[in-house]
């Protein structure tokens, strides 16, 4: 298994200027991540509209030895101009490829968005569908590998991700599997795991703290009433060695990013949540 970073780990730091774009890949590899995984939110520039910062990442990068593994953008495919979304998606697709990255996840709602019924969520499901298969198509073309990411409140979990992935129907359209995300919708961790690994392109690193009565402000709430924070990876209430194990016992051998979003500080959270994942690889 390869571990590495997500950009978004440190938005952050890249937000209050302790971190520039353009030193993420050097960051990365003095903190012996593995890889680097480009993520839209947090890294305060839009890479399809400055090819001048896609460059200079790409440049840095291969600097810095540290390969680009997953490029990762927000979408809604439910708006009143699915076809101008699946165009700007496009765009995305474009500077993916002129970076030379092979991974491409994307959203089909926003994170927020919940159907109301059945019947909602079914009509999601048609919307988002020929919109994701578009995009494949496309991403074919650039030898991209798409996928969608159990995130949100919607397409999160388990079986509702395996039937986007059938429905579309394409053989670069995978998942991005982000082994904390389910604890939003209550879904147990490792069952859903196992479910979708055979699917799984990239995989998230990310540990959640979980509380039955809400600590306070900061605390997201799940659909069953819960509380849950993001934690330095390790430190969490997941059952990490469980689900590693899983990870390991499968043979995944693709990139593993660490997702850090928790409140402590990133330029101190992210290095120990990094140094805690390969040692709970290595011990599982």
């Amino acid at each position: 298994m390869q571990i590495g970073l997500s950009t978004y780990s440190l938005a952050g730091a890249l937000a209050d200027g302790r971190v520039g774009l353009l030193d993420l890949p050097g960051w990365a590899a003095s903190h012996q991540a593995g890889h680097l995984e480009v993520a839209e939110a947090g890294l305060g520039v839009d890479l399809s509209a400055d090819r001048a910062a896609a460059e200079g990442l790409r440049e840095r990068a291969e600097e810095s030895g540290i390969t680009l593994v997953n490029y990762v953008v927000g979408a809604d495919f439910l708006g009143t101009d699915p076809a101008a979304e699946i165009a700007r998606v496009k765009t995305h697709l474009d500077t993916a490829h002129r970076m030379g990255i092979s991974r491409f996840r994307h959203d089909v709602v926003p994170w927020a968005w919940r159907p109301t019924s059945y019947a909602e969520y079914r009509d999601a499901l048609e919307q988002v569908v020929p919109a994701s298969r578009e995009l494949a198509d496309h991403a074919a073309t650039l030898g991209i590998t798409t996928s969608v990411e159990n995130h949100g409140m919607a397409f999160n979990v388990s079986e509702r991700l395996l039937q986007l992935m059938h429905a579309v129907d394409r053989d670069n359209f995978k998942v991005t599997l982000d082994i904390g995300n389910f604890l939003c919708v209550d879904e147990l961790p490792e069952s859903a795991v196992a479910k979708l690994l055979p699917y799984a392109s990239v995989v998230h690193l990310k540990d959640f703290y979980r509380r039955k009565r809400s600590p306070g402000g900061g605390w997201l709430q799940t659909l069953a009433g819960d509380h849950i924070q993001g934690s330095v990876f390790g430190l969490g209430d997941m059952d990490l060695p469980r689900v590693l194990r899983l990870i390991k016992d499968f043979g995944f051998s693709g990139p593993c990013s660490v997702e850090y979003e928790g409140r402590e500080d990133c330029l101190t959270a992210t290095p120990e949540s990094l140094r805690n994942a390969a040692a709970l690889w290595e011990d599982c």
